[in-house]
């Protein structure tokens, strides 16, 4: 299971969204100098929802290295997932007051997104390398029979 690197991949991701929901996204300065934490999952269920779907789809895909379809399908699903909360906070951030300042966390749907999609290009090189040795075997077999 961790020699493929596709599985590394999904672990680097796993690991990003565990901390992307437990960590704030960004600040709010107050007019009278303080700065307050707002954690981005309770001012807005919706995104901690998106959060969880993504984990789930994350940690799906990280048990399921038996069945390397099925993994690849889903590192693609959640990589485009993240990719859709990347566009949801990108337009938060454009759209958001001066007094708000991100945190560097809000770029972490990017790398879960690109960290997925490199994970499915690992499975899907995993399934031709076991496609061609199936059919090495099959013609090995067939040129046997003639024989």
């Amino acid at each position: 299971m961790w020699q493929r690197i596709q599985t590394l991949y999904l672990a680097i991701s796993a690991v990003l969204v565990t901390i992307l929901f437990f960590n704030d996204a960004y600040t709010v300065s107050a007019p009278d100098g303080m700065r307050y934490v707002t954690y981005l999952q309770i001012q807005k269920p919706y995104f901690a929802i998106l959060l969880g779907i993504l984990a789930a789809m994350v940690a799906l895909a990280l048990v399921s290295f038996k069945v390397r379809i099925l993994q690849m399908r889903l590192a693609t699903l959640s990589g485009l997932v993240a990719l859709g909360m990347q566009g949801w906070l990108a337009y938060y951030y454009f759209t958001a007051p001066e007094n708000i300042t991100f945190k560097w966390t809000v770029i972490f749907p990017l790398v879960i997104a690109i960290c997925n999609f490199l994970a499915a290009r690992g499975c899907f090189q995993d399934q031709l390398m076991v496609e061609s040795a199936y059919r090495i075997r099959e013609s090995r077999k067939r040129d046997r029979k003639k024989r």
